[in-house]
């Protein structure tokens, strides 16, 4: 799954985004962080009003160490087709960032 998280107030998505990353992995350091797309939707099981702003980092560096183990429980480096479970939202972006050769 990929990093997730609500804003704050007075928040915008950058900083939203890097504070989330320093929570959950505090010894990750991502480079320059450029806006890829935006998506709004509703969920069609609650009908809660959705929006994303999905980031590519320049680059990412540092260990993957859990900050707040009742967020996440592990995380590794995969391969983006390396049979991960994902949601309809994680597989949309891997499948508009690494489509099927």
């Amino acid at each position: 799954m990929f990093p997730g998280g609500r804003r704050l107030p007075r928040e915008n998505d950058k900083v939203c985004l890097r504070r989330e990353i320093r929570e959950e992995l505090p010894k990750l350091k991502l480079g320059r962080l450029t806006l890829w797309k935006e998506v709004k939707s509703t969920n069609r099981h609650s009908g809660r009003k959705m929006s994303d702003s999905i980031f590519i980092a320049e680059k990412a560096s540092g260990q993957l160490d859990i900050g707040d183990k009742k967020e996440i429980d592990r995380a590794v480096w995969r391969k983006p087709r390396s049979g991960m479970r994902l949601t309809p939202t994680s597989r949309y972006i891997r499948d508009k960032l690494f489509p099927r050769p």
